[in-house]
C-alpha cells in the first residue's frame, strides 16, 4: 500500500500545481485580452507587438501574430493561420503533466490489484500449512487484509481521474478563449480593412 500512497501524493501534487497554473493562466489571458482589444480599437498595432515582446502571456503573442500578418497581408486566411500557429505554440505549456494523472490513476488501480493477488498467494500459502481448525478464520482474515490494497488503489485512482477531467476542462476553456479572441481580433481587423477600402473608394 505504500507505493499506492506515493502514487496518490505525486498525483495530488501534480493536480494542485496544474490547477494553480491554469487558473493563473486563465486570469492573465483574460486581462491581456481586455488590454489588447483596447489597443486594437485605437489602431495602436505597434503597442500590441511591443507588449507581445515584453510579456510571456500567450494571448499577447497570438494577437500580435495576427497583427503582424495583417500589416503585411490583409488576407483573412493568412491572419487566421498566423494566430492558429500562436495557439499551437501556447498549447504544450497548458497541457503539460495533466496526462500524467490518468496514468497515475491506472497505476494506482493496478498496484491495488497486484497487492491483492500477492496477499492472496501469501494467504493460501500460509493456510496450507495451518491446522484444519484454524484454516477458515485464518483464510478470511488474510483475504480481508489482501482486499484492502484493491480498495485503497480505487480510492486513490478515482480522485486522480476526477482531477484529470477537471484540468482538461480548464485547459479546453483556455484554448476556446484563444479561439474566441482570434475571431474578435479578425472582426476588428476586418472592420479596419473595410473602412480603409471605403476611404480609398471615396477618394
Amino acid at each position: 500500500m505504500y507505493p499506492i500512497a506515493i502514487v496518490l501524493v505525486v498525483g495530488l501534487a501534480i493536480a494542485l500545481e496544474r490547477w494553480l497554473v491554469l487558473t493563473a493562466a486563465a486570469l492573465a489571458n483574460r486581462k491581456a485580452f481586455d488590454t489588447v482589444i483596447g489597443m486594437l480599437r485605437k489602431k495602436d498595432y505597434k503597442a500590441v507587438v511591443e507588449q507581445a515582446r515584453k510579456s510571456k502571456i500567450p494571448m499577447y503573442r497570438i494577437v500580435a501574430s495576427g497583427v503582424v500578418k495583417f500589416t503585411n497581408s490583409s488576407r483573412r486566411d493568412d491572419i487566421e493561420y498566423a494566430m492558429e500557429e500562436g495557439v499551437m505554440e501556447a498549447l504544450p505549456p497548458l497541457e503539460k503533466r495533466t496526462q500524467y494523472l490518468a496514468t497515475l490513476a491506472n497505476i494506482a488501480t493496478l498496484l491495488g490489484l497486484l497487492g491483492t493477488i500477492i496477499g492472496l498467494i501469501a494467504a493460501f500459502t500460509a493456510v496450507a500449512n495451518a491446522a484444519p481448525a484454524e484454516k477458515a478464520s485464518m483464510l478470511s482474515s488474510s483475504i480481508s487484509v489482501a482486499m484492502n490494497t484493491t480498495a485503497f488503489g480505487l480510492i486513490s485512482a478515482i480522485p486522480l481521474l476526477l482531477f484529470h477531467a477537471v484540468l482538461q476542462t480548464k485547459t479546453t476553456e483556455i484554448v476556446d478563449s484563444f479561439e474566441m479572441a482570434g475571431v474578435k481580433v479578425m472582426n476588428i481587423l476586418s472592420e479596419v480593412s473595410a473602412s480603409a477600402k471605403t476611404r480609398e473608394t471615396d477618394k
